[in-house]
């Protein structure tokens, strides 16, 4: 069954995390995972967390064992620390749900 996972950061660096979009696109896709929607947010009217967000997005996989072996791999962690950690401080998981 389909997971999607809706998420909200706050890019601080937008080229950093171009690089990070960029370095992880193949092994997201790789593990039948993408994005259906992605978002820049230029003002928030109401939110339930203190965190700041600038950026909102819906990604998906096929199911819930390809997305944990997504967020697991070596390749995929390795590519986060080096250009997601230095480019987001905020990162809000808003909501997760099987379609």
């Amino acid at each position: 069954m389909r997971v999607e996972r809706l998420v909200g950061l706050y890019v601080t660096d937008e080229e950093m995390y171009k690089k990070y979009r960029e370095g992880m696109l193949p092994i997201l896709e790789a593990f039948g995972g993408g994005f259906s929607y992605d978002f820049k947010v230029s003002e928030v009217l109401k939110s339930e967390v203190k965190e700041k967000i600038n950026r909102v997005f819906i990604l998906y996989f096929t199911n819930e064992e390809s997305m944990n072996l997504f967020f697991s791999d070596k390749n995929y962690m390795d590519i986060k620390q080096k250009y997601f950690v230095p480019s987001v401080s905020d990162v809000t998981k808003i909501a997760e749900y099987c379609k």
